[in-house]
């Protein structure tokens, strides 16, 4: 277990750099992977039931406790974002296909990666963990809606569909997640220390799939998924702290929310985007999944070494630091 716990801490330390690695491999030789396509929607749930292995009633607890934070701030990631995405899309001209793979990635919820972020920034972790898990508990209703209204004009959008899809792959291993944990807390607490890895291997796992069947595509606008993905994601952690800073929230909370609204669940999206629209909308999501995990801990070192002042919630914060320090999630 204890081999399992250090490759598992090596594994989520250096996943950006795994995830690049992946994406080269497979672009070279895309041959080898081009038979993944078909395991994307297992993945995720496999990575998605691992979340509600670690999730917890004191993940819910702020929600109940101070909502405001946490309502304002999901609404900030679910508005500003889509149409930040938008807006880029026009902007630079995308083709009908990544346009709408780039506002499918401003409308789902914030990914995983972004508690330890916040938690790394010295951000207030309670509010990213709570942010996360009630933007993915609204992601069934809201990611569906928001692409009809915004990506329809590019791509035909089958809300009832994409409804469906989500809760397959989120809610549905989710919920067992919890079931299991609920049933079996003391194998699960034992096993959480693999959690991390089995996530890690999965998303690699879809990238090189992803990245396949894209190389023509890759080759011949890489440059431009590459800036649209980046430029999304650094306006998005701009508009994050500004909407934090206007509802004159401590700097801690500004740190959360505005990590949490610039980075989204990449993983669902490339599922959602290959089911729904194709392998090419894909890419700004796969694109995502190595960026967001460069870009947030460039931002997240910065920060660390800055002074934070901010509402403390002990209980919660020690609980889910704790948690953060164990598994890596």
């Amino acid at each position: 277990m204890k081999v399992i716990e250090s490759v598992s801490r090596v594994a989520g330390k250096y996943f950006a750099l795994w995830v690049i690695a992946a994406a080269l491999i497979s672009f070279f030789v895309p041959e080898v992977f081009l038979g993944l396509g078909a395991y994307i929607t297992i993945l995720l749930g496999v990575v998605m039931f691992g979340i509600g292995l670690t999730m917890q009633p004191v993940d819910f607890k702020l929600v109940m406790k101070k909502p405001l934070p946490v309502i304002a701030g999901v609404a900030a990631q679910y508005v500003l974002m889509p149409l930040t995405a938008l807006g880029i899309a026009y902007l630079l001209n995308l083709p009908a296909e990544l346009a709408a793979g780039l506002v499918l990635l401003g409308s789902v919820p914030g990914g995983t990666a972004s508690n330890v972020m916040v938690y790394l920034a010295k951000g207030n972790l309670a509010l990213s963990v709570a942010m996360t898990s009630f933007s993915t508990l609204l992601a069934p209703i809201l990611t569906p809606a928001i692409l009809l209204m915004l990506a329809g004009q590019w791509l035909p959008v089958d809300p009832v569909s994409m409804f469906l899809s989500i809760v397959q792959v989120i809610i549905v291993p989710i919920t067992l997640g919890l079931l299991v944990r609920k049933l079996f807390p003391e194998t699960v607490d034992k096993s959480a220390t693999a959690v991390p890895l089995i996530s890690v291997l999965a998303i690699i796992t879809i990238v090189c799939a992803v990245v396949a069947v894209n190389v023509e595509s890759i080759t011949s606008s890489g440059l431009q998924i590459f800036a649209a993905v980046m430029l999304h994601n650094l306006i998005g952690l701009i508009l994050g702290y500004g909407a934090a800073v206007l509802m004159r929230l401590d700097e801690s909370k500004r740190r959360a929310i505005s990590i949490e609204v610039g980075m989204q669940n990449s993983g669902l999206g490339v599922a959602l985007a290959t089911a729904h629209f194709g392998p090419l909308a894909a890419l700004p999501n796969v694109v995502a999944a190595v960026w967001h995990n460069i870009s947030g801990p460039i931002l997240a070192t910065f920060w660390s070494k800055k002074p934070v002042s901010g509402e403390d919630e002990p209980e919660v914060e020690e609980e889910l630091e704790s948690r953060v320090k164990r598994s890596g999630t």
